[in-house]
């Protein structure tokens, strides 16, 4: 299959270019003027990777639902997303290990729609002073015996695993992770700038929703806000809905971070696509949806529990609302999640030999088309 468009984004730069598409990778990238879809001046990018969400469309990862699991997969390409990672909230170990068998099992049956390239597990390892939105009652000290058994269970998918790093005695967990493959990232955590270096220096690749469920940045105190905006080459989330962090302090992030390294993430929640007034339970506890289309607890403080942001709204918020440079915004869902995930050899890049997960972008940032594996899973 061929697609061609006047703007196909490759090497920091929009240019006249038609795709060769075959057995799911870019086979052919030429000036040819025939192809089988032609884009007129559509914007043709790399497919979003998102690789911090729970749910959405009313499913979370953690009912281990496979039904529900593939409809997220079919659904979300409709974002432009053509891969990501399934994520869990803090829960009790029975809840987490049907969660992640669930995802292991979808996989390996078989889905349709976008790449499920595993699993994020955003704790129960953390510090419960920085709790957020995640149930106290499931917060547990991590060993490498306990998430061996989960990633046993998982056959091996969970890619990423967020955790307190001082909770995490002597580093053993984080140790074992970066050991075996996985991708630790520091999040819900009160960690002093000290102990984000030092964990980096064992093993940790990342940290997860930066200024969110961490100390505010202090100029006697930088803490892990500190570490993401001083420790460039590492990896650092952040949400982009312009809620969870505001547009001018987004725009001071893609400044301070190395391009390569600042990773746009959903984190949204199984409310996504649903309207505002509806309730949810979210970790085993009550949330709701409110007009802003946050998401909240129904508790006194009223706390965030989290967003119902689409990957490709996050890319318009970080461009048309914090100043952020195309080439910086683009990265951060395509090319840099794939970096942080081992996959920048693959993904996140238009370019020969790559997978053919692509997106088609209309100029107010709606997706026209999704192509995930060369296949086109969404077209409007």
């Amino acid at each position: 299959m061929k697609i061609r468009s006047s703007r196909v984004y490759m090497e920091g730069r929009f240019v006249p270019a038609c795709l060769t598409l075959e057995n799911g990778k870019i086979t052919g990238i030429s000036q040819e003027t025939e192809a089988d879809a032609d884009y007129g001046d559509r914007r043709i990018v790399p497919g979003f990777i998102d690789v911090h969400c729970h749910g959405a469309y009313g499913f979370d990862t953690n009912y281990a639902d496979p039904a529900g699991l593939r409809m997220w997969a079919e659904k979300i390409v409709s974002d432009g997303v053509t891969s990501f990672l399934a994520t869990t909230v803090t829960e009790k170990t029975e809840v987490l290990m049907k969660a992640v068998r669930n995802v292991a099992d979808v996989v390996k049956e078989g889905y349709e729609g976008a790449h499920i390239l595993g699993i994020h597990l955003e704790g129960p390892y953390l510090n419960v002073e920085r709790k957020g939105a995640q149930p106290p009652e499931a917060i547990v000290k991590g060993t490498p015996a306990s998430f061996e058994a989960l990633q046993k269970q998982a056959d091996g998918l969970i890619r990423i695993i967020t955790l307190a790093p001082e909770c995490d005695e002597n580093h053993a967990l984080i140790r074992y992770c970066a050991k075996h493959g996985v991708a630790v990232s520091l999040g819900h955590s009160s960690a002093t700038f000290e102990e984000a270096l030092s964990a980096f220096h064992d093993g940790a690749k990342s940290i997860t929703h930066t200024f969110n469920a961490m100390p505010g940045l202090h100029h006697r105190k930088p803490g892990l806000a500190g570490a993401a905006l001083r420790l460039h080459d590492q990896y650092s989330e952040i949400i982009c809905d312009c809620h969870h962090v505001n547009a001018d302090v987004l725009n001071i992030f893609f400044t301070c971070k190395d391009a390569d390294k600042a990773v746009m993430i959903t984190d949204s929640l199984m409310c996504k696509g649903l309207p505002a007034g509806t309730k949810f339970m979210f970790g085993g506890h009550p949330c709701h949806v409110a007009s802003d289309g946050l998401a909240y607890l129904d508790d006194a403080d009223g706390s965030i529990a989290g967003s119902t942001l689409h990957t490709n709204e996050g890319l318009r918020n970080l461009v048309e609302k914090a100043g952020v440079p195309f080439d910086k915004a683009i990265r951060s869902c395509t090319s840099n999640p794939a970096g942080l995930l081992g996959m920048d050899d693959v993904k996140g890049r238009i370019c020969y030999g790559y997978d053919a997960d692509l997106c088609v972008l209309n100029d107010d940032y709606t997706a026209a088309a999704t192509y995930v594996s060369g296949v086109c899973r969404y077209q409007k």
